[in-house]
């Protein structure tokens, strides 16, 4: 249903049933898939047996409606200039997502929601490194010794990028162009469930 775009009140009608039974059905599905997600030490830890050593992080912010009152700064993203939900990702190095924490406002930032989800110190204990996207430049605390976190060079007003380091963030980025496409698929399917969850 939530793949094909299809409406609830279609279904309903289509099943002799309300619309607000089939939302009822949707979120109960949805409530008990996201209590058979993986956690995300053992999600790792998954990766890791099987061979893997790197996994892709990336974030990004799925536009939502703007609510009135109070209620939408929080939603708010200075970034985007739009009101949002911000969501981080794990990807295999295909693009497959392996896990996705709660979502967060979209005021918040990608490199504030992976401290708080402690995934520095989930990747070290697994043994894996991740490759991320400038929005989480500075994540890794241990960068020089062991690092775990790789990301691209930021220009800044006082350092422009040398050919070398462009040259670098373009085979950064190449590697990382799976995290995007998993991430197409996951908005795709987070739309839709915002959507049937609001109508």
């Amino acid at each position: 249903m939530l793949r094909h775009d299809q409406r609830l009140a279609d279904m309903a009608g289509g099943n002799a049933v309300s619309a607000s039974t089939v939302r009822r059905w949707v979120m109960e599905v949805i409530r008990l898939l996201f209590a058979r997600a993986p956690r995300l030490d053992r999600a790792l830890k998954k990766i890791a047996r099987a061979g893997g050593v790197v996994v892709l992080l990336g974030g990004t912010l799925i536009r939502t409606r703007r609510r009135t009152g109070k209620d939408n700064r929080k939603n708010y993203s200075g970034k985007h200039k739009s009101h949002g939900l911000l969501f981080l990702a794990l990807t295999d190095e295909q693009g497959n997502v392996i896990w996705i924490p709660a979502a967060k406002p979209g005021r918040s930032s990608e490199i504030t929601t992976a401290r708080h989800n402690k995934i520095i110190g989930h990747l070290r204990e697994a043994g894996l490194g991740a490759l991320a996207d400038l929005g989480l430049v500075g994540l890794d605390d241990d960068p020089d010794d062991h690092p775990v976190i790789i990301t691209g060079r930021k220009a800044t007003r006082n350092h422009q990028l040398t050919d070398a380091e462009r040259e670098a963030n373009r085979l950064l980025n190449r590697e990382r162009a799976a995290v995007e496409h998993g991430f197409a698929n996951l908005k795709s399917v987070i739309v839709a469930i915002l959507e049937t969850e609001f109508a």
